[in-house]
């Protein structure tokens, strides 16, 4: 590298020693920001008094509650979050369960509560009473955090327990999917599960779920083989292909509203170290990156016998990003291969022949590691205690709509400059969705097989800042750059009903993309299982189903 600088014009050795700078900033800033955690006001001043409900959960579960006033178990708690808007909707208790009966007593007693202010209410239905807390890891502002009310955090249900013969996985619902792998690297086995260590597993499954495994296995829904979950009576229940399938299917995809999940059984298979990493390349091959993700997608959904595809290939995810206090943009490219490789300097085959592996790079972290290693780094691209937010669309693999969703990840960043928002990461993120993934496994109420007949491509914003300022300004310009994306898709007739649920903004509705049979199949399962409507009002957080009282 360093001859071919010397040989290089002066001008092109600056630009490649600007990009390296550049590329290096993505992969280690954020991470030096996230040991400075930032400075909350003083919790014990700012949170509300204890309510009845707050007092009654405490006398029931003296060990399990943590009020404000516990100052440093209750910080504690509220700086777990992943994202900052989180830390700061402050509730009045907090709920740590140490096993599923001091659940069911804190449902019990929540639906108590539920049922009393509905009385009082007399039509209208009590509402935000509490949230429920797996990993915490999305970046809506009460999604598993509720001002002045209840968070029920499952941080102690995290066993990894693989079965005798290897064939399965009991999870628990507050573990994140560092915990998972870990365990599992060291057995030999895996399971289709995230690809970011630090995302909890409650959430991530129950809202369908991508994985380097779904390629062969399918999405992560559809490899849980049974789920325990407490009911809004305060039962504990099973739901499994034989024990309440109606159940077992709708919590495929159907987030919080059926009750809160506490383990999970997980379909599992032998596994080695994988191949996996980033490429990184400056912004000036963008048009060479979308063409080669567009190629590599075909490709991978061909109908001609004479091309085969390796299902130990994961991915491509393409994450172009610009970086306001640089002021320029890069691109980083995720490559995986589930398999190790016959030779293990040297890239798999099915990478190496495709067209990714002719494209110019600063450099590459694409090596054989442990699946724990590889979700480690993808998690490093992108810590906790920075503000966060999501949005997403879904577009056909089309080369001009493609085009169209960069030019608008573009065209957003001249508005962003002029604000010049402290610390702002912009990346949009491409990553595809096909419809033989969608097939393997068992079946789920995503909608996505009746509609699914071509090869898809998951389009996603995901944006970090520092300051509360800029909130609603980011928020503003991701909305207007997904509309935008989606005015050219209808246009082009390449847009797609789909909205993968992890990755919603709070003001998308991601169920009207399953479909209306798949939509009204999963509120008739909240009627039977949650006739009141526990989880659709009295918890906050999630995407709910907008359940009608007397529908049929």
């Amino acid at each position: 590298m360093a001859f071919q600088l010397l040989s290089a014009s002066a001008a092109t050795a600056l630009l490649i020693i600007i990009s390296i700078f550049v590329m290096r900033h993505l992969r280690t800033s954020q991470t030096l920001q996230a040991a400075k955690k930032p400075d909350h006001p003083d919790l014990t001043s700012s949170s509300p008094e204890p309510t009845m409900l707050s007092k009654s959960l405490a006398s029931a579960l003296p060990d399990s509650v943590i009020f404000p006033h516990d100052a440093a178990a209750f910080k504690q708690s509220m700086n777990s979050y992943w994202a900052q808007q989180e830390c700061e909707v402050i509730p009045a208790c907090v709920v740590r369960p140490r096993d599923v009966q001091q659940l069911c007593t804190a449902v019990t007693i929540l639906k108590r509560e539920y049922d009393e202010r509905g009385k009082q209410a007399g039509e209208e239905k009590a509402e935000g009473l509490f949230a429920i807390r797996s990993g915490g890891h999305s970046p809506v502002s009460g999604a598993a955090s509720i001002k002045g009310g209840v968070v029920i955090d499952l941080g102690l249900f995290c066993e990894v327990t693989p079965s005798e013969d290897g064939s399965s996985v009991a999870i628990g619902a507050g573990a994140k999917w560092m915990n998972v792998s870990k365990v599992l690297d060291e057995k030999g086995l895996a399971v289709v599960g995230g690809r970011n260590s630090a995302v909890g597993v409650g959430g991530l499954t129950l809202g369908g779920g991508l994985s380097f495994f779904s390629p062969r296995f399918g999405l992560v829904c559809s490899n849980i083989l049974s789920y325990e979950l407490v009911l809004a009576s305060g039962s504990i229940t099973t739901a499994s292909a034989l024990t309440n399938p109606d159940l077992w299917r709708a919590l495929k995809g159907g987030s919080n509203n059926f009750g809160i999940v506490t383990r999970f059984a997980a379909r599992s298979f032998p596994s080695t170290k994988i191949w996996s990493g980033f490429l990184y390349m400056p912004a000036s091959q963008a048009a060479k990156v979308l063409a080669a993700f567009h190629e590599c997608v075909n490709r991978a959904d061909s109908s001609d016998p004479s091309i085969t595809y390796d299902n130990h290939a994961a991915g491509p995810v393409a994450c172009f990003s610009y970086i306001q206090k640089l002021g320029v943009q890069a691109i980083a490219l995720n490559l995986v291969y589930t398999k190790l490789p016959e030779n293990e300097k040297k890239w798999p085959a099915c990478w190496r022949t495709s067209s990714f592996g002719s494209l110019w790079r600063l450099w590459s972290t694409c090596k054989v590691r442990t699946l724990t290693s590889a979700t480690d780094e993808m998690n490093a691209l992108n810590p906790p205690d920075r503000r966060q937010v999501f949005a997403t669309t879904t577009i056909k693999n089309d080369p001009a709509t493609l085009a169209a969703a960069h030019a608008a990840y573009c065209d957003a960043i001249a508005s962003i400059r002029r604000v010049n928002v402290k610390g702002l990461v912009w990346t949009l993120v491409l990553q595809p969705l096909l419809p033989d993934w969608v097939r393997k496994g068992d079946a789920n109420p995503l909608g996505l097989l009746d509609c699914t007949h071509e090869p898809l491509v998951i389009v996603s914003f995901t944006i970090n800042w520092a300051e509360r300022r800029d909130d609603e300004f980011i928020k503003t310009t991701t909305r207007r750059a997904v509309e935008r994306i989606d005015a050219v898709a209808a246009a082009n007739q390449t847009g797609h009903r789909f909205r993968y649920l992890n990755y919603c903004a709070e003001w998308q509705r991601p169920f009207e993309g399953y479909g209306e049979e798949s939509w009204r199949f999963l509120q008739g399962v909240s009627r039977r299982y949650d006739p009141e409507g526990l989880f659709q009002r009295g918890c906050v957080g999630g995407f709910k189903l907008d359940v009608v009282d007397g529908e049929a």
